[in-house]
């Protein structure tokens, strides 16, 4: 009896389609369900409804809101590549990529392009289309996702629904292109990242379109409004817990300011604190995870106005700010140790080597660029994807994250 009935949630489980709020049914009714038949009712509703969660929703189609289950407990999320790969991968054949660019502890875990939709009136929204890593095929398949961010390890994804802000965010296992869990939030969000140790998201939440614009009476004149953000979501996969803390968008008013209205919070470098960006100097400003003020961690360094180390592994050297060419210091001494002829310097592969933004031929077109991997002397430089405009409507942009 146990096995034909495994078997048989089995197969409903790849082809029913259940009530939207089944879930809050079965538990409504557990306080006052009689014993007997009904234990075994209320038992094959919970083993439809799993297999209904973990078998609905692929990259390519996220699965309906009707199949939605609230979280209980912690997500077993799979284990990451140990000792990491570290080999070097390009692909400067196709723009945007179709295989997998790689240099030592980072990879492009995804991609995404933009472009202007109206959203009525002068009103038009910033929309992303995302290409995220296939670990199947080795390369990358295009999403109807809103939001992409990949954990460190490169086995499983956050995923926001496509309107933006969306109240429902999903852990997807990139292997099997299933999702593990859907999070209901009570808060719109319109961003996601992960912890450095891949095991809590930060999710930014939004009263509205955070990339909203609005045409003045001028052709080319912009409208700026504040910020629409409102808070944050610290999730826990863990204990799949979700708690909101409220952080209102910084103003033009602030000091230091940002008269953005996406302002993504992120991650400190070694998970204990949360950051909100702005568009002076210093690039950002600290909190606590419980969203208190709080002085900046003490020995981390980044990149400007970005979520990257500009320390190396090893912490003997600091990456420099944009320029051509960028330099690259002694951290304990300041001293120079060498010039690139790059136009950014984005993060460390190892103690020796650097991603960056690249320039074709002779430089002669900052926008005519693309990701390179240099030396830390920039006597060595490999190009790893093929240059692009990046000032053309529709260029990609990459993402990179640990492997």
């Amino acid at each position: 009896m146990t096995r034909l009935l495994r078997d048989t949630m089995r197969e409903w489980a790849g082809e029913a389609r259940v009530p939207h709020d089944l879930a809050d049914r079965a538990l409504r009714r557990r306080a006052r369900r009689p014993a007997g038949v009904a234990v075994l009712a209320a038992g094959l509703v919970a083993a439809l409804i799993t297999g209904v969660a973990f078998v609905a929703g692929t990259v390519g189609d996220p699965p309906a809101p009707a199949v939605t289950v609230r979280p209980a407990g912690g997500i077993p999320l799979p284990p990451r590549p140990s000792p990491a790969p570290t080999d070097v991968r390009a692909d400067t054949e196709h723009s945007p990529p179709t295989r997998l660019v790689a240099a030592g502890r980072l990879a492009m875990s995804a991609y995404y392009t933009m472009k202007e939709e109206p959203a009525g009136g002068r009103l038009r929204h910033v929309v992303r289309t995302w290409s995220l890593y296939d670990p199947r095929t080795g390369g990358y398949e295009r999403t109807s996702w809103g939001w992409v961010d990949v954990a460190p390890g490169l086995q499983v994804a956050a995923v926001l629904e496509r309107e933006l802000p969306a109240r429902r965010l999903g852990i997807l296992d990139l292997n099997t292109r299933r999702m593990l869990r859907w999070f209901d939030l009570e808060h719109p969000v319109a961003s996601v990242t992960w912890s450095p140790d891949g095991t809590k998201v930060l999710a930014t939440a939004y009263s509205s379109h955070p990339d909203a614009r609005e045409r003045g009476p001028e052709p080319e004149s912009l409208v700026l409004s504040d910020s629409p953000r409102t808070g944050y979501f610290v999730l826990d996969l863990g204990t799949g817990e979700a708690a909101y803390h409220p952080l209102p968008g910084r103003t033009g008013d602030d000091v230091p300011s940002n008269m953005n209205g996406r302002q993504d919070l992120g991650w400190s470098l070694d998970g204990a604190a949360i950051w909100a960006p702005t568009d002076t100097m210093p690039d950002r400003v600290w909190y606590t995870l419980d969203g208190e003020p709080r002085d900046a961690p003490q020995g981390q360094r980044y990149v400007g106005y970005s979520a990257e180390s500009a320390l190396s592994p090893d912490g003997r050297r600091v990456l420099g700010p944009d320029g051509l060419p960028t330099g690259i210091t002694d951290s304990a001494t300041g001293e120079l140790v060498g010039r690139q002829n790059v136009l950014q310097l984005h993060a460390w592969a190892d103690d020796d080597n650097v991603l960056a933004l690249g320039c074709a031929g002779s430089c002669g077109d900052e926008f005519d660029n693309g990701l390179v991997l240099v030396s830390v002397d920039g006597k060595r430089m490999t190009q790893l994807a093929a240059y692009r405009n990046s000032n053309k409507e529709g260029a990609w942009r990459w993402v990179l994250t640990p492997r």
